[in-house]
């Protein structure tokens, strides 16, 4: 996922290097740590059933636990780049602001950020789904 962002943002000429190092580096942490979770989900999934279902959940599973990891891990950075500005800790306006700007971060990364999955980060999941499946027979 680290791979398909980065060739991404170097084909868009996007930012600074160390801006592309940074959402680079975002992304293959958030496979990294969504993989074994994206795993052990699809093996509770489709446990027992068809190379088939074994295939679907391996897919929707590690997609799913890919972009919330990843999500969660932008959310995190997005907030620690405007904790500044917040009110102070554990008030109400400052939880306020902090489910707000969670919700402002995933919407981002929702909109702006999932198209650094294409192409590459897609076929790594087919591929990633198509072993799972076959390593189930």
């Amino acid at each position: 996922m680290g791979a398909s962002a980065l060739i991404n943002l170097l084909l868009d000429d996007w930012e600074t290097p160390a801006k592309i190092r940074f959402v680079s580096l975002l992304y293959a942490a958030g496979g990294a740590l969504a993989f074994p979770v994206g795993l052990f989900l699809a093996r509770l999934v489709s446990q027992g059933r068809h190379w088939e279902v074994a295939l679907a959940a391996a897919f929707v599973c590690l997609l799913a636990a890919t972009l919330a990891f990843t999500g969660g891990l932008f959310a995190l950075q997005y907030r620690s780049y405007y904790a500044e500005w917040h009110a102070p800790a554990f008030t109400i306006t400052w939880a306020f602001e902090l489910v707000f700007t969670g919700l402002t971060a995933l919407y981002q990364f929702v909109v702006l950020g999932i198209r650094l999955y294409f192409p590459l980060g897609f076929a790594a999941l087919a591929v990633a789904s198509v072993w799972f499946a076959r390593r189930r027979r």
